[in-house]
């Protein structure tokens, strides 16, 4: 300190009795102390609050980024759905209709017995409707040849009308016949489909009360 004056003889129980200009020097760091530990604590805070801003910017970017992606590309899928449902409705219209069935069946019945096919059973079951199309189930028990249910087969893919038969529980097996040499015999379900009017279009069912979404 200037003057010569030495810190250590500071009596610091009592720095009412420090010169002036000791005192205004501890003052002045005091101060100086108090302005850097206040600017440190609001500049650190304001540093967090800018980091979490600059997080917050970046995941608002790549939302809108993405939001932006699906927006170009919106138009094109709607179009490509309704191409897809266009077509489903054209394929659905291949399908027999509602007054179409009963002579399908008969058909069906009809190509069995012209291969040669003998019918032990041919019973059309009650119709059950889905959502665009319907499913008309036949429980069947044919008797004959490995080649006579190939032509059964091709003729029934021949029909004028598209028919589109799935198979269930099906079983195909040799007859219990030692004499029966090379008859085979065909018994399951057979589903047949065509397509549902306009008027018979089942509606969607709706969800419960309270149910979770």
């Amino acid at each position: 300190m200037s003057g010569g004056f030495d810190l250590r003889n500071l009596d610091t129980s009592n720095p009412g009795g420090w010169p002036g200009s000791v005192k205004l020097f501890f003052c002045a760091l005091l101060a100086v102390l108090i302005l850097f530990l206040g600017w440190y604590l609001i500049v650190r805070e304001q540093q967090d609050t800018l980091t979490g801003e600059k997080a917050k910017e970046q995941s608002l970017r790549n939302d809108f980024e993405a939001k932006q992606a699906r927006a170009v590309n919106l138009e094109p899928l709607k179009q490509q759905l309704a191409d897809m449902e266009a077509m489903l409705q054209q394929m659905l219209r291949q399908l027999p209709g509602r007054t179409e069935m009963a002579d399908l069946i008969v058909d069906i019945s009809q190509t069995a017995l012209a291969t040669g096919l003998q019918n032990e059973l041919f019973q059309p079951q009650p119709e059950i409707k889905k959502e665009f199309y319907a499913e008309k189930p036949i429980a069947l028990r044919m008797v004959g040849t490995y080649h006579q249910f190939g032509a059964f087969v091709s003729g029934v893919a021949s029909l004028p009308r598209v028919v589109i038969m799935t198979m269930h529980d099906i079983s195909l097996k040799p007859r219990d016949d030692k004499r029966a040499g090379g008859v085979l015999v065909l018994e399951g379900t057979i589903k047949t489909y065509r397509y549902l009017e306009e008027d018979e279009t089942v509606p969607a069912t709706p969800a419960p009360a309270g149910a979770r979404r």
